[in-house]
């Protein structure tokens, strides 16, 4: 039974089996009036795509379809649809549905919204879907989304570039955006891999002076083609000495936060200035004290992606000032769907990829 009735998507069956993809087909919610249905041509490859189907992040509900960061065009429209119509090409990150109604969803914070539906393995509201769906992400032939979570991509940004902006690249954006990042300020950026070198790329382009601290010194070059001033190898003895009270903001983008020397980044940062978390590690952060930040009022957060004005500034200043992720590309299908997850997983990709020619795997 295909499209509309149902989808098709590359899943897993079972967590850990993380290499096991088998081309299989769901049903999505139940179409709504503020929907719309985007027949997928590509999608990008996250580091939680890798952390859910490995079960490191803990349970998820299987057979389960990742991947959130989607482009392709729209195919329907709900009546109640005000800014897309059929054709248009659009784009979805790793949210896909809040309830617009409470304060956070008011204030441009529904990526906090305590009711969100995450674009895979969620289900959606009783009163939304009556059969509370299971959520499918974006290795699959179409995707049905509310409108306020699909946003127009610029025509400036090719969509195999344009999908990995979508949830690595908001994911930085937002924070960066939030910490105030601009002129005169000093931002250090943890990690040059997925999300890091896109914060590089839009810190720099906010006009921040950044700094990439990161544990290979062979990356060096990237950072500086993509913006940073500095590089610091964190191989170094003494590395952070130098560093001291230096930055108005720290984003660390590695996953590896918990075999850090904690004390050796905070101590990089302005009075009062934060140590901020996007990458996410499978281990809890231990033995945390309040005495590690008073030496000079430091703190640490995280957030969750962005919200969509702030997806859609980032895309807006991507396509002004041709800001383009370095991605490779893989041909959608079983085989390459396990080679994608296991190639991030070892951090062996320059810096993203993006799965295309989703038409040859699901017909035109």
């Amino acid at each position: 039974m295909p499209y509309p009735d149902e989808f098709e998507g590359f899943m897993i069956n079972e967590l850990g089996k993380y290499k096991d993809f088998k081309k299989q087909t769901f049903k999505p919610k139940v179409f709504g009036e503020n929907d719309i249905d985007i027949k997928i041509e590509c999608c990008g490859v996250c580091g939680s795509d890798v952390h859910t189907v490995t079960g490191g992040w803990g349970d998820a509900p299987t057979p389960l379809c990742v991947g959130h960061e989607v482009v392709g065009k729209a195919v329907k429209v709900g009546p109640q649809v005000k800014d897309v119509k059929v054709g248009d090409r659009v784009g979805v990150g790793a949210q896909i549905w809040s309830c617009l109604k409470c304060a956070q969803c008011k204030s441009d914070n529904e990526n906090y919204c305590p009711s969100q539906v995450g674009t895979y393995g969620a289900p959606y509201p009783k009163d939304v879907d009556p059969n509370e769906t299971i959520s499918q992400g974006g290795y699959s032939s179409h995707i049905r989304a509310h409108e306020y979570f699909v946003f127009p991509i610029p025509d400036a940004i090719p969509s195999h570039l344009a999908a990995p902006m979508l949830c690595a690249g908001l994911t930085v954006w937002s924070p960066l955006v939030r910490a105030g990042t601009g002129p005169g300020k000093k931002v250090a950026i943890v990690g040059l891999g997925g999300l890091g070198h896109f914060a590089v790329m839009w810190a720099s382009a906010l006009g921040a002076e950044v700094t990439v601290i990161s544990h290979s010194p062979s990356k060096k070059a990237d950072a500086m083609k993509l913006g940073a001033s500095h590089f610091v190898s964190s191989g170094a003895e003494g590395w952070a000495k130098p560093l001291a009270f230096t930055f108005d903001f720290v984003l660390n983008s590695a996953d590896m936060t918990h075999e850090f020397n904690l004390d050796e980044y905070l101590s990089i940062l302005k009075v009062g200035c934060c140590f901020h978390q996007v990458g996410v590690p499978d281990e809890p952060l231990r033995d945390l004290k309040p005495q590690q930040f008073m030496a000079n009022g430091s703190s640490i957060g995280a957030s969750h992606i962005g919200s969509r004005p702030e997806c859609l500034a980032m895309l807006r200043l991507a396509a002004e000032k041709k800001l383009f992720p370095f991605v490779e590309t893989l041909p959608v299908s079983e085989k390459a769907c396990a080679e994608a997850v296991e190639r991030v997983k070892k951090n062996d990709v320059r810096y993203r990829f993006t799965l295309v020619d989703f038409d040859k795997a699901f017909g035109s």
